[in-house]
C-alpha cells in the first residue's frame, strides 16, 4: 500500500449526484459471458485476495458495499446477482454514474465471488494508500498497531475494526501477515479497513525498517504477552508509542521482540494458554483508549503523559 500520498483520483464523491432509480437501471448492463474483463478480474481479486494491476480491490455483501459508498470510495465497477436485481434499487442511487454496473447470471455471478452465500452484489474498489510518515503523524489520535505474522483473516480483521474503534493512528502490516485485501478480512473488519491507514511492511523496508524509524522518531515499542512483562493496568499505554501483536502460535520473532522498548501482559486464567490475536489486540486498544480519556480528563487541552 505504499504507493504514494493520496490522490484525488483515489476517491468517491462523498455525495455522490442525485440520480434516479430509472436513470440508475438504465445504466445496468447485462453480461453473459465468465471472459468479460471485468468479471475476470473480479474473480481473480478474490481469488488472490490482493489489489488488481489497477490498484482495485474486490468486495462482496450489501454491508461492505454500503461502507464503502459511506467512506467515499472510489467504485470502479458494481456487480449485482440477476436473481438479487432489487438491489440496484437500494444501491445504485449511492454510486457515482462512472462506474461500471453489471447484471450477471446467477451461476456467473456465484463462480467470481468466493462467498459460500453470496448476497448479490460485489464490487471492485480503490483503498486509499498510505505512507508511513502520514500515519506516524496522527499519533496524537492513538497508537499505531503492528501486525506480524499474523495469517488468521479474522483476527486481522478484528484488529482492524478494534483500531478504527479505540482511536488509533493507524495499522502496519509485517511480513507474513493476511493481506488487508482478503475479502475475509474486509468482512471482518466490517468496513474498518477502508478508512483505517494501513500500510504493508514489505512494501517500507519490512518491520526492522519500520521499528528503527519508530525509534528515530521517540515512539515506544511495547509488545504483548500472555505470561511475561508489565501487567496490564500498570502499563502506561498514552503518548506516541506503538503495539506489536504477533500471531498465537509463534508470537513475535525474537530478532524483533529484541528491538521493543517494553512486554505488557495480559492477565487471565492459567487454565487457558494464551488469548486469540484479534482478542488481546483489543484488549490493548482498549486500555490505550482508557488510558487516554482519563488522562485527558485530568489535564485538558494535553495530549499525551
Amino acid at each position: 500500500m505504499m504507493q504514494g500520498c493520496r490522490h484525488a483520483d483515489d476517491f468517491e464523491t462523498m455525495t455522490p449526484k442525485a440520480e434516479s432509480k430509472a436513470d440508475a437501471r438504465q445504466r445496468l448492463r447485462r453480461i453473459e459471458g465468465r471472459h468479460n474483463a471485468l468479471v475476470k478480474e473480479l474473480r481473480q481479486a478474490f481469488a488472490r485476495g490482493e489489489r488488481t494491476t489497477e490498484g482495485d480491490c474486490a468486495i462482496e455483501g450489501v454491508r461492505i458495499v454500503e461502507e464503502a459508498i459511506r467512506s467515499g470510495l472510489r467504485f470502479r465497477a458494481v456487480f449485482f446477482k440477476e436473481s438479487a436485481e432489487s438491489l440496484t434499487e437500494r444501491l445504485l442511487p449511492q454510486i457515482g454514474a462512472h462506474a461500471e454496473t453489471l447484471l450477471l447470471p446467477d451461476r456467473l455471478f456465484d463462480c467470481a465471488v468466493p462467498s459460500d452465500t453470496p448476497q448479490g452484489v460485489a464490487a471492485l474498489v480503490r483503498l486509499r494508500s498510505f505512507r508511513l510518515e502520514e500515519i506516524t503523524q496522527r499519533l496524537h489520535v492513538g497508537p499505531l498497531v503492528v501486525v506480524a505474522g499474523l495469517q488468521d483473516p479474522g483476527n486481522l480483521g478484528t484488529i482492524l475494526r478494534s483500531a478504527e474503534a479505540f482511536g488509533s493512528a493507524g495499522a502496519v502490516l509485517g511480513e507474513g501477515t493476511v493481506s488487508p485485501f482478503n475479502a475475509k478480512v474486509i468482512r471482518a473488519s466490517a468496513g474498518s479497513v477502508f478508512r483505517l491507514p494501513v500500510i504493508v511492511a514489505k512494501a517500507a523496508g519490512g518491520l526492522e525498517g519500520i521499528s528503527a524509524k519508530l525509534r528515530a522518531q521517540g515512539v515506544r515499542m511495547i509488545a504483548t504477552s500472555s505470561h511475561k512483562g508489565t501487567p496490564l493496568d500498570q502499563a502506561m499505554l498514552t503518548g506516541p508509542c506503538a503495539i506489536f501483536v504477533g500471531s498465537e502460535g509463534a508470537g513475535l520473532p525474537r530478532a524483533l521482540m529484541a528491538q521493543l522498548d517494553e512486554t505488557v501482559a495480559i492477565p487471565h486464567s492459567e487454565h487457558v494458554e494464551s488469548l486469540n490475536a484479534g482478542v488481546a489486540g483489543s484488549i490493548m486498544l482498549y486500555e490505550s483508549a482508557r488510558q487516554r480519556r482519563q488522562w485527558h480528563g485530568e489535564n485538558p487541552g494535553r495530549l499525551g503523559p
